[in-house]
């Protein structure tokens, strides 16, 4: 694997060697949108590398983030309708003086950079030196050729707008990670049906996050706004539904086809070795924007809704997972029916119903669909650069459904929390999807 030192520094030059550069007259759209996109890229490194941002983590920072450059942009823009008082507890985004002229792609680069420097703090120093570096030399590509005093006024309220943002961001119940996300003081079930630690690393005998679920919500009125049914009832009997259930994952991942193993390693999506899960889905929409070369409108609209819905599906799903408290296949399967049976990928340490693959891509779909169209075309080359295979899919809803199954091929799913996290995703998208952003 690259080096956080090397391929921060790697990505900021590759950065600005494609970046559209400004006139004299001020930032055109293409050169905000460019901004837009090369500060994400820098972002989804820096997830890849800071310990603690596990999959909700990683939501939660690229839905601020999208938002602060939404905002930023919605308050001088004919097209655009501010997400003060749509999004929950969201006040009036200070205004911009009357008459006044701002650069937006000035305004744009500071909410962003003020943001991106706030919420990765903690990324270390190498990381650090990124986000400084990037920082500074896209701040001085988006002010050249313009007046001191646009550049000056465009700065002071891109900062006011990351301020209003991330001063928001505090009251969520997300902006603490203590030890990693693993509290000490979690008390485990004592149900044969609940979980229990499937590692040996001495941190994750508690589960990460128990209280996510509990967070505030961006879209939808809070976790629980998206309830499902209980899994199926726990049984050792072979002819309960929860054994064939099992039996299920034990048998297909007993003879996986190479494009099942390709699969389940495609969307693994690690901590540390990915840009996460939902990191993955903003990716691929990096991937549609330059493709179809999306106007800036469309562009930010996109980042940031489906932001939304991939920071809300985790906040609904883990708001189930710890509802149910379900253990996980390799649990059942050791226990029941074969005491040397291993999964393809690593179990995550957190309990298994609803699948958080599930419900975060059937968000990050309905969102993507609502905005793009329903049989959008496309190559995902997120894991190009470690050396995956591209796949490639009819729509994005097909997608979703890859990302579900995968987590059956990878032997740490049941097929009740693929289904239903599905369904759940589905509606947990509904909302973002539903929020006034155009004009």
């Amino acid at each position: 694997m690259i080096m956080l030192r090397q391929a921060a520094a790697v990505l900021v030059v590759a950065l600005f060697a494609g970046f559209v550069p400004v006139t004299a007259a001020g930032a055109d759209k293409a050169a905000t949108r460019a901004a837009m996109t090369d500060w994400y890229r820098l972002i989804l490194e820096l997830v890849r590398h800071t310990p603690t941002y596990s999959p909700p983590v990683a939501s939660r920072s690229l839905a601020y983030v999208g938002i602060a450059a939404f905002q930023s942009l919605a308050t001088g823009s004919d097209h655009l309708i501010s997400l003060s008082g749509q999004l929950n507890d969201l006040g009036e985004t200070p205004p911009r003086e009357r008459a006044a002229i701002y650069d937006d792609t000035v305004v744009l680069h500071a909410a962003m950079a003020r943001v991106a420097l706030d919420l990765f703090s903690n990324t270390g120093p190498t990381g650090q030196r990124a986000l400084k570096a990037m920082e500074r030399r896209m701040r001085e590509r988006v002010s050249a050729g313009l007046p001191e005093d646009v550049i000056a006024r465009s700065q002071d309220y891109g900062l006011r707008v990351a301020d209003h943002v991330l001063t928001w961001s505090r009251q969520d119940g997300g902006a603490k990670v203590v030890n990693m996300g693993f509290p000490l003081d979690h008390r485990l079930g004592t149900d044969k049906s609940s979980w229990v630690p499937t590692s040996l690393v001495r941190q994750q005998q508690m589960p990460l996050l128990p209280r996510w679920g509990e967070n505030r919500t961006f879209a939808m009125p809070d976790g629980a706004s998206c309830p499902l049914p209980a899994p199926p009832a726990y049984s050792e009997n072979p002819d309960s539904e929860f054994y064939k259930e099992a039996d299920e994952v034990f048998t297909v991942t007993q003879a996986l086809t190479p494009d099942q193993s390709a699969i389940a390693r495609f969307w693994s999506d690690d901590p540390m070795l990915s840009p996460t899960p939902p990191g993955h889905w903003i990716a691929i929409a990096l991937q549609i924007i330059e493709r179809d070369g999306l106007d800036l409108e469309t562009s930010v609209d996109t980042m940031t809704r489906l932001s939304i819905a991939t920071a809300d599906a985790f906040i609904g799903c883990w708001h189930a997972k710890f509802e149910f408290d379900l253990l996980r296949p390799v649990t059942y399967i050791h226990r029941v029916i074969d005491p040397v049976w291993e999964p393809l990928l690593t179990t995550p340490p957190f309990p298994e119903y609803p699948s958080g693959h599930s419900t975060l891509s059937a968000a990050a779909a309905t969102v993507l669909t609502s905005i793009l169209g329903e049989n959008v075309a496309f190559e995902d080359k997120t894991h190009e650069r470690d050396g995956l295979p591209n796949r490639h899919f009819a729509s994005f809803n097909a997608a979703a459904e890859e990302a579900g199954i995968s987590r059956l091929y990878g032997g740490i799913h049941f097929r009740s929390a693929i289904e239903r996290g599905l369904e759940q995703g589905r509606c947990i998208g509904a909302f973002a999807a539903s929020l006034r952003t155009r004009k």
